[in-house]
């Protein structure tokens, strides 16, 4: 082993405290050459500076017979070197399909799950994962070309809580020497060679090429970014202190606008994000969009307005005050008997206004006045909102629509469907606000007709 070598990786391990004396750390055994690195390497220093290693391995069940192979070869080594083995498996492929999402991304959140129950079990404080210095400069193109901060080109971190990664700043032709000198045996996975997967792509096709110019560009990415992580650092605790002052309450977090609208782009984004996973308990959904979209309403003139986040959370601005909670949903309206005269308030400020008249000639079709013949309604007549099954036919058309497509046809947006007024009796829909009014109910010229003119008052 090059000198070289064991001081990167013991420099990193004392750097994050990977390897606290005493303690048992527990290595991610996949097999692959990697992780042979990882575990013989951590073995070899906890014997030295008085810590335990424990490995585990997770059975992908995703390469049939071979995947077993791997399992019984990791449980042979280990064995021959003293090395207590946790295995475990999991049906990736049903669970991907089950929650809609990659094999990868199954496949990792189950993996994690077996290691972080399983350091529990043994008594880990620590988890180490193989990573090195190729995978984060595979990580960093990978983001490059998909659009990324700082925190995303940052890549890989060498702790993540109780994960922690001894190998990240040596390289992959490091790592084979090591096996090599140590006389070390792995296994190969295939679908390593698959250049379907965009970071198989990278791997073999685009870093050879950036390699003809750089011979050193994993070192080289590897300190850019250490660089990097350390300016997202300095940015981030810019962002606690300003959320330093938040107020939380059962409704949410609140801060004042003025405090947010006068940080620097880099650092108020960072603050909103503090925000948003405080009360999230997590990071939830918020994309970038999102986060500058918060920051856009807290420098706003505008004393009011709202961003909708996801998972049914928003940012509120109201005066000097901004406040991410959750979206309250109003209780639709209730019904209201329809007068035969005069003037009343329903809903979200509409204004309904009844009137008796002779329906003239010409009727304009606004279809937020409607004439109706007074003879053709039915009992308790009513205002109120759309319901599940309301169909309506208009004068001149052929059949009659669901509400629901009539305010489609209409392009009427989705959240004001179930605001609209409705007027309906005991037959069903008499008339529905932006739409019309039923064949059944319009009054003809020169009828005694009921008029009733529906207008917002207030946005």
């Amino acid at each position: 082993m090059t000198v070289a070598f064991r001081n990167a990786v013991v420099a990193l391990i004392d750097e994050y405290d990977m390897c606290p004396p005493g303690e048992t750390v527990l290595c991610a055994l996949s097999g692959g050459a990697d992780s042979m690195c990882l575990t013989h390497f951590v073995a070899g220093l906890g014997r030295e500076r008085g810590f335990t290693v424990c490995a585990a391995h997770f059975d992908h069940r995703l390469r049939g017979t071979a995947s077993a192979q791997d399992a019984a070869f990791v449980s042979e080594w280990c064995r021959e070197n003293g090395i207590p083995l946790t295995l475990g498996t999991g049906d990736v492929t049903a669970e991907a399909k089950g929650r809609g999402m990659s094999v990868e991304e199954a496949g990792r959140e189950l993996r994690y799950a077996f290691l972080t129950e399983t350091a529990k079990k043994v008594g880990a404080k620590r988890i180490a994962t193989a990573h090195h210095a190729d995978d984060n400069l595979e990580t960093l193109l990978l983001r490059l070309t998909r659009g990324s901060g700082l925190k995303g080109l940052s890549g890989i971190p060498p702790r993540r809580g109780s994960v922690v990664r001894p190998l990240l700043e040596v390289s992959r032709a490091d790592i084979l020497a090591y096996l090599s000198e140590y006389g070390i045996p792995h296994v190969e996975d295939a679908t390593n060679q698959d250049r379907a997967n965009p970071r198989n792509l990278i791997r073999h096709e685009v870093v050879p090429v950036l390699r003809t110019l750089n011979p050193n560009l994993s070192a080289t990415a590897a300190r850019t970014q250490r660089s990097l992580r350390q300016d997202d650092a300095y940015l981030n605790a810019q962002a606690a202190r300003a959320v330093a002052m938040a107020q939380v309450g059962e409704d949410g977090v609140t801060v004042h606008a003025s405090a947010f609208a006068a940080l620097p782009e880099a650092v108020a984004v960072r603050a909103v994000r503090r925000l948003w996973e405080g009360v999230r308990g997590g990071d939830g959904r918020c994309t970038a969009n999102h986060l500058l979209a918060v920051v856009a309403l807290a420098r706003s003139k505008k004393t009011s307005g709202r961003v909708t986040l996801p998972d049914g959370w928003e940012a509120v601005r109201s005066y000097g005050l901004l406040l991410l909670c959750r979206k309250k949903e109003a209780a639709p309206p209730e019904a209201v008997p329809l007068p035969d005269e005069g003037t009343f308030l329903w809903g979200d400020g509409w204004s309904v206004t009844c009137e008796r008249c002779v329906c003239p000639e010409g009727i304009q079709k606004n279809p937020a006045v409607f004439y109706l013949a007074c003879d053709m309604l039915g009992g308790g007549t009513v205002v109120r909102t759309r319901r599940t099954g309301d169909v309506l036919a208009l004068p001149g058309r052929t059949g009659s629509k669901t509400l629901k497509k009539w305010m489609i046809e209409r392009r009427v947006p989705r959240a004001l469907r179930d605001r609209l007024p409705v007027l309906a009796d005991e037959k069903g829909v008499v008339a529905a606000t932006g739409i019309g009014v039923s064949s059944r109910c319009a009054a003809v010229p020169g009828e005694n007709a009921l008029r009733v003119t529906i207008e917002k008052t207030q946005e």
